[in-house]
């Protein structure tokens, strides 16, 4: 079974920054960031392909960019510019596919998820 674990999560203030880490054993798969408000549904914010190409969700595009390190089995969320609103948990997700995708039911695995707290 495939296990996933990130780290990285924390507080920040409006305009600072953070870095979120996902460590997946087994397979390289296409990779995901995933995010949950209290009161608001799970919401895709990035994927990565095993070949690097990637998607962003518009609320994030410009400010977050996701990578990964395939040697390392590694995945990389870098939040720039954070806002009250990405205030969230976030969760690092894996599927089998080929494609980057921002589908959490296309996701097969997941990790157990950590805070990002952003104050303004």
């Amino acid at each position: 079974q495939v296990h996933l674990v990130e780290s990285g999560g924390g507080s920040a203030q409006a305009g600072g920054s953070l870095r979120l880490s996902c460590a997946a054993s087994g397979y390289p798969y296409t990779m995901g960031w995933f995010r949950q408000a209290p009161g608001k549904e799970r919401e895709g914010v990035a994927s990565i392909t095993r070949a690097g190409g990637a998607g962003y969700a518009d609320s994030v595009k410009d400010r977050f960019t996701i990578s990964r390190d395939n040697a390392k089995n590694t995945v990389y969320l870098q939040m720039n510019s954070l806002k009250s609103e990405d205030t969230a948990m976030y969760y690092c997700a894996a599927r089998t596919g080929s494609g980057w995708s921002l589908i959490a039911s296309w996701y097969d695995y997941w990790g157990q998820g950590t805070q990002v707290t952003v104050s303004s």
